[in-house]
């Protein structure tokens, strides 16, 4: 199987089963989106969901949470991880929104990065979710599963890597949706230690059984 027809039967069947798609991060406008997506780094959306309805109510815009404080946002996000350093990381974005935005998020990619606490997964998250952009943000969960079916070479050894080469296949009107598929498909089926594999339906596609392959299970 060549790897154009290897996306074309991986990109067919995520269609089929999720022809709709998003994050699952809850918000109600684009700046309490971007205050979910960093509270998220190395955090489960679960987490982030339990604690951003409160955050939410007291902050639901930059110009609330720039008025605040570390100390009092911590108490909203201190079960979260790294919870000081995301602390000043929202004060710090929100006020920098204010001050140079006039309290909205951005869509140019070079300003989204230029806000405290926002790197580019982030930013492409933002630009995708929230604009509708083609650009692919490439956690652990789209690295791990972009490898382990093939969809790019070992030496697509960074996330920046992987990016460049997921956008080179997709075509652009998917690219939003493909994060997504790829990300779910990383925390629900190819898990990172224990991948269920028996109830993968891209088993049959899968790298691992090609004969000779090295390719591990986890």
């Amino acid at each position: 199987m060549t790897r154009k027809e290897r996306y074309k039967e991986v990109l067919a069947y995520f269609e089929k089963q999720m022809p709709e798609v998003t994050t699952e991060l809850e918000f109600g406008n684009v700046f309490q989106l971007l205050v979910a997506v960093v509270l998220s780094a190395q955090c489960t959306d679960k987490r982030i969901n339990q604690v951003t309805p409160e955050l939410f109510r007291r902050y639901p815009n930059a110009q609330a949470m720039a008025e605040s404080d570390i100390d009092e946002i911590y108490e909203y996000i201190k079960s979260v991880s790294y919870p000081n350093a995301k602390a000043k990381h929202l004060i710090d974005l929100s006020r920098k929104l204010v001050e140079n935005h006039g309290g909205e998020v951005p869509m140019d990619m070079n300003l989204l990065l230029d806000l405290p606490g926002v790197g580019r997964k982030t930013a492409n998250v933002i630009q995708a979710v929230a604009f509708g952009r083609a650009t692919m943000a490439v956690d652990t969960h789209v690295y791990r599963v972009s490898h382990r079916l093939g969809l790019v070479n070992k030496t697509d050894n960074t996330p920046y890597k992987v990016e460049q080469a997921l956008m080179k296949n997709i075509p652009a009107d998917l690219v939003p949706r493909a994060h997504h598929w790829l990300l779910l498909h990383g925390r629900y089926v190819c898990t990172s230690q224990r991948p269920h594999c028996a109830k993968c339906e891209l088993e049959s596609l899968c790298p691992k059984n090609m004969e000779g392959s090295r390719l591990s299970k986890k």
